[in-house]
């Protein structure tokens, strides 16, 4: 049996024995592919699977986890983050890009394993609460993942504080309502780098889509989106999926050290521009509805 298919096998073994969890929507082998684990630059790094970006921002009072992945995985996450030479028991904090099954799947079984502070966009809250059964473009159907409640209910321009870090939370809505992106500084040996993890504002369905009207602002939002988000300065950009910024072709596993890797304005600036092209169609499409 191949590595992958064990993992897959794994991983729908854990979703379907959860009790009172309904099949997740869809579902890709890369979300749980294997990528090793590797140092982005500083005291950031990468745990996530080959398309699922996870995150850990390490400081010496504990540590932070960015996303989680589907549900079943903190297994790879647990091991990715001991493979690095750190303890899982010492995450903290867990935040997110965005309320869905795929970036906090593994939410409440990490929160239960480490005694993490859960930290949500306050618009994400209810949909995390409910373990994504009041998404408005997934839920209505039961629990996808398993829910847990957030100890901190976040806002536009909070500052999440751990240790020696400070991430500014940025709120993008419109793939989720509470969408954020995260901005913060890492320092290696040799320089500081400025660190946005981006929320694209990938857009879901058509406007007739029967959840759209439980989000009316959702045009909206997504101008605002991106707008906000082609005007931020910042140094190396990463995303809730690693396809989104070519991981595979930034760094290949098994090689060395590379902040500069990532340093990509334009890779940033086409993909915010192939979401503006998107909402165009979907914007126009519901005018003529």
């Amino acid at each position: 049996m191949t590595l992958l298919l064990a993992v897959v096998l794994s991983f729908f073994s854990i979703h379907s024995a959860a009790q009172k969890l309904i099949p997740m929507p869809f579902f890709q082998s890369s979300w749980v592919q294997e990528y090793k684990p590797f140092r982005i630059a500083g005291n950031l790094y990468y745990v996530g699977s080959y398309d699922l970006g996870v995150y850990l921002i390490t400081t010496t009072q504990g540590h932070i986890l960015i996303n989680t992945g589907v549900p079943g995985s903190d297994t790879m996450i647990r091991r990715h983050v001991e493979e690095l030479g750190f303890k899982f028991s010492d995450i903290r904090i867990l935040l997110t890009n965005q309320a869905h099954f795929d970036h906090v799947g593994a939410f409440a079984a990490v929160k239960k394993m480490t005694g993490a502070q859960v930290m949500i966009q306050e618009m994400d809250a209810t949909v995390v609460a409910d373990g994504g059964n009041s998404d408005f473009f997934m839920g209505g159907h039961g629990m996808i993942f398993q829910p847990v409640k957030a100890d901190r209910l976040l806002h536009d321009q909070d500052t999440v504080r751990l240790g020696d870090m400070q991430i500014v939370v940025l709120h993008h809505p419109g793939h989720t309502k509470g969408s954020c992106s995260f901005l913060f500084d890492v320092k290696d040996e040799n320089r500081t780098y400025r660190i946005l993890i981006a929320n694209l504002p990938t857009l879901l369905g058509d406007p007739e889509s029967p959840g759209m009207p439980a989000y009316p602002q959702i045009e909206k939002d997504y101008a605002y989106t991106l707008d906000a988000m082609k005007k931020l300065p910042f140094d190396l950009w990463f995303s809730a999926h690693a396809s989104q910024f070519d991981l595979d072709k930034k760094h290949k596993q098994g090689d060395g050290y590379n902040p500069e890797a990532f340093s990509d304005r334009m890779g940033y600036d086409k993909a915010l521009g192939d979401c503006y092209q998107a909402y165009l169609k979907w914007s126009n499409k519901k005018r003529s509805s």
